[in-house]
This record gives structure tokens, sequence and C-alpha cells, in this order.
């Protein structure tokens, strides 16, 4: 059994490294002529993704094995008032480029859309740009060449009550093109759907469960984790990737909502203990403010805590 930790980052904080530079409209606009708008465009995604190059680099030289993409990689990707912006086609080499680094280094990568993608959304311009705004991850992973790529998702809002809601999630799931559902990936949230639900729902689409541990212990409806963890990891059966688990800790209390700037390693050890008795391979994802300085810290706690635990590399743990 192998469990394999890494990292979300849209900035390197050892390295101030970022990804995730942007270009607002306002600034777009602002630019005297056609072609001066295109080029501050693409300067700042060229910049991006030489620096999400150089993060995949840093990662795989500290044996990180998986790692999330910022979505905010190409600046106003899919803003509706910027319809010349022909990314795709003038960073072509470049995606391609990105690519063959990512599959030459086996590493597992993937997005999260953010909550503006609302899938059950009762409103129907809310479930066009969810579209649109799914597509461009789905061609991002085409462009670089990446067929294991998945898009994490909540299941949405519960506007006019679960049933209604999760009845819209079903309806509206199943119109969406099917290379945009094949790449989706479900995860329970801190306010509404809980791990239950989402089990439930993801059961029923066939599709794979990402468990967040701290969403899980803000929002739970009364549920223990411990017995769905099996029916959780079974959602990932026949899948090419090991199930995906998201693990942060509270910013102050409990049930705090908000991340921390770093990881309470008693708590993930806590958790990694619980799922031993599966002997099931999985990857943790962990989220912290201070990213690659608390993913590191973490690892460093673990192997002060226990000592006997063995590690195959700096960041996957043998059972």
């Amino acid at each position: 059994m192998q469990i394999r930790l890494g990292y979300v980052a849209t900035a390197l904080k050892s390295a101030k490294i970022t990804s995730a530079s942007t270009v607002t409209f306002s600034t777009y606009t602002k630019q005297s002529t056609d072609r001066d708008k295109l080029e501050k465009l693409q300067k700042v995604a060229v910049s991006n993704v030489n620096d999400l190059h150089k993060i995949l680099e840093y990662t795989v030289k500290n044996d990180v094995h998986f790692y999330r993409i910022t979505s905010a990689l190409i600046p106003l990707a899919i803003h509706p008032e910027v319809t010349n912006w022909e990314f795709r086609r003038i960073l072509k080499m470049d995606f391609e480029w990105l690519g063959n680094y990512i599959n030459n280094n086996n590493l597992r990568v993937d997005t999260h859309p953010d909550e503006s993608n609302v899938i059950n959304s009762s409103k129907e311009e809310v479930i066009k740009n969810t579209i649109k705004s799914l597509q461009f991850h789905a061609n991002l992973f085409k462009d670089i060449n990446y067929p294991l790529g998945k898009m994490v998702l909540h299941i949405g809002g519960k506007e006019g009550g679960k049933l209604a809601a999760t009845e819209r999630f079903f309806k509206n799931f199943n119109n969406l093109p099917k290379e945009i559902t094949d790449m989706l990936i479900f995860e329970n949230d801190d306010k509404s759907f809980t791990t239950k639900e989402v089990l439930n729902i993801c059961q029923e689409i066939k599709a794979p469960m990402v468990l967040d541990v701290h969403h899980h212990n803000c929002n739970n409806g009364g549920d223990d984790l411990e017995p769905m963890l099996k029916d959780i990891f079974a959602t990932w059966e026949g899948q090419p990737l090991p199930p995906k688990v998201h693990f942060s800790s509270p910013k102050t209390g409990e049930k705090d909502k908000k991340h921390a700037d770093n990881l309470d390693a008693a708590s993930f050890i806590e958790f990694i203990e619980k799922c031993i008795p599966l002997g099931i391979d999985f990857d943790v994802l962990i989220e912290a403010k201070l990213a690659d300085v608390a993913f590191f810290k973490l690892l460093e706690d673990v192997k002060v805590f226990k000592p006997e635990w063995t590690w195959l590399d700096k960041t996957t743990i043998e059972f």
C-alpha cells in the first residue's frame, strides 16, 4: 500500500514563483490597440506557462508526484468580451512543452474550476458559463496531451432544497458533453453537500469522488467518516489513477472553514491510520496557505512523530 503526498499552489512560497499572474479586463481595455491588447495577454500567459514549468521542475526535484494546476493559467481565457484571444493556437508549442515534461516525469496533474462553476444551478446563464469554463479545462488537458486529466468540482448549491438541487444536478450533468463528464471528479464541500450525499451521487453517476477531510469535519450531517472510506475509494475502480484525497487544517477551531497556514501533523496521522486497514493505494493533496513550505514542514513533522513509517522517497509512504 502506497500513499503519495502532493500539493496545490498558485505560487511557491519558498521560491516566490507564481503561474497565476493575471490581466484584469480593465487593464486589457486600456491598451491602445487590438494588437497591444493581445500582446499584453500573450506576455502574461507565456510568463505563467514558463513559471508553471519551473514549479513542475521544483516538484519533480523534490520527489512530489502530483500537483494541481491553477485555473488562472491563461488570463481572460473565457471572458465573454475577449473574443479574438486565440491562445490555444498561439501557445500550441508551449502547451506541448508542458505536456512533454508532465508525461516524461509521470506526474499526476489536475485542476479545480472555481466556485462559480455550478452544475446544479437553476440559472441558464450560470450553466452556460460553467460549460464554457469546463470546456476550457478539458481543452487544456487536450493541448498538453494529458489524457489522465481530471477536474475537481463541487456538486453545487442547495437552492430550492437539496432534493430539487440534486435532481437539477443529475439533469444538467447528463446534458454535459461526454469529454467533460469523463474528466469530472466530485468533492464534498464545507457547507452544502456532505460526504455521504456526494458519495451517493458519485455512485449513481459512476464518477470518482474526492474526499476532503477538512470539509467533512465542517459539514458531515452527523455521519462518521471511517465507515465510508472503502466505498469512497471504490468509486475510483476502473480508473487509471488511484483515489485522491484533500487534506487541510482549520485556521482556528475545528469547524473553521478557512485553511490554516500549516498542517496539523497529528490529525493527518490519525486520518492515515484510519485508511491503513483498507490496504488501498491513494494520493493526498495537501492544501495550506503556505503551500510548499507547509507541505515540507508536514513531511518533517510526520517523520518525527512516526519514525517507524517507511518512506519510498521524500513524499511516498509505504505500508
